[in-house]
């Protein structure tokens, strides 16, 4: 079984993809440098982000194999990513979805697309701070997925990281952003327990096994 070809889950996914295609060619507002993580967010509460339509199916695939109980995402958006993590936890049958996103304006958006997609009960989606609303978050972790403001990403996984299973695979987005450098030195040091290695997606995701 695979939900992603329904025409209930496949309907919101083309709409969402079209829309972030056209979003990508509009001019968004830059953020001053020293603006918090709340005002950038705040910000880009428009703006799309999101993951491609290969990274999500590769996503969809990797939680389909290691049937993780607790999925954790970082950076929900509109719910792109989160509907495919959704998607491979219902067709497994078991498991459940934590994301969290800072934008008040994505929350509600990525709420009605997972009710629309039908997805909603595979998810919970925490509205705030990464940084406060996974401090509570219980393990295991099967899966973590990293796809908020790149400079949070490594806080984020150092946060989460001593509640991560064995085995447990952690998926970054984006790590061609010169501002992943620091986390992409620190799973790719054999010293912090990762088996690390680049998949050519996107802009780039890096796949690190909790070895």
């Amino acid at each position: 079984m695979n939900c992603l070809s329904t025409p209930r889950v496949r309907t919101v996914l083309d709409r969402l993809h079209a829309a972030a295609d056209l979003d990508e060619d509009r001019p968004h507002p830059r953020p001053d440098a020293g603006a918090s993580a709340q005002e950038r967010a705040d910000l880009l509460a428009d703006a799309y982000m999101p993951i491609s339509a290969r990274g999500g199916d590769l996503l969809y695939a990797l939680v389909r194999a290691s049937r993780p109980a607790r999925v954790v995402e970082f950076g929900t958006s509109f719910g792109i990513s989160t509907l495919y993590l959704a998607a491979a936890v219902a067709d497994n049958g078991a498991g459940h979805v934590v994301t969290t996103e800072l934008s008040a304006a994505k929350v509600t958006a990525a709420r009605a697309n997972l009710t629309e997609a039908g997805l909603a009960d595979a998810v919970t989606v925490l509205a705030g701070d990464a940084l406060a609303t996974l401090a509570g978050e219980p393990g295991p972790i099967g899966l973590l997925l990293l796809d908020g403001w790149k400079e949070l990403c490594l806080p984020v996984l150092r946060l989460l990281e001593d509640r991560l299973a064995p085995g447990a695979l952690v998926v970054a987005d984006d790590v061609s952003f010169p501002t992943m450098a620091p986390y992409l030195e620190y799973v790719r040091d054999p010293a912090a327990g990762y088996v690390s290695v680049e998949f050519p997606v996107g802009d780039g995701m890096e796949i690190s096994c909790r070895a």
